[in-house]
């Protein structure tokens, strides 16, 4: 997969996590992990980016005896996932459109 691509689908994919519940780092991998491979030095960066485009925000709790990073959606996360989903119709379609043609060159309908 491309990585800019997967560089998106792993930002939305968190940002769609959240949207569930806040949640902290460690547990974001877990949830992640049945649909993807995603490392500590893959999450944080992608987080941090996150924060800085006011995607999600940042709070601290204490956890046994420990301070534990929290991650929350905001309004401009929630719009990120629907600008995603509206983009993804148009790759689909993109997509259609090329298995389409490439299911007609198999089947000898249009060798130029």
């Amino acid at each position: 997969m491309d990585a800019q691509m997967k560089k998106g689908m792993v930002e939305v994919c968190i940002l769609s996590l959240l949207s569930r519940g806040d949640s902290y780092g460690y547990q974001l991998i877990k949830d992640i992990g049945p649909i993807m491979e995603l490392s500590e030095s893959t999450l944080y960066p992608v987080l941090r980016r996150l924060e800085a485009a006011q995607c999600l925000t940042v709070y601290s709790v204490e956890h046994n005896s420990r301070l534990r990073k929290y991650y929350a959606i905001t309004d401009a996360g929630r719009a990120r996932i629907a600008a995603f989903l509206e983009e993804w119709a148009d790759v689909n379609r993109v997509y259609d459109f090329i298995a389409g043609v490439q299911g007609k060159t198999a089947e000898g309908g249009n060798e130029g």
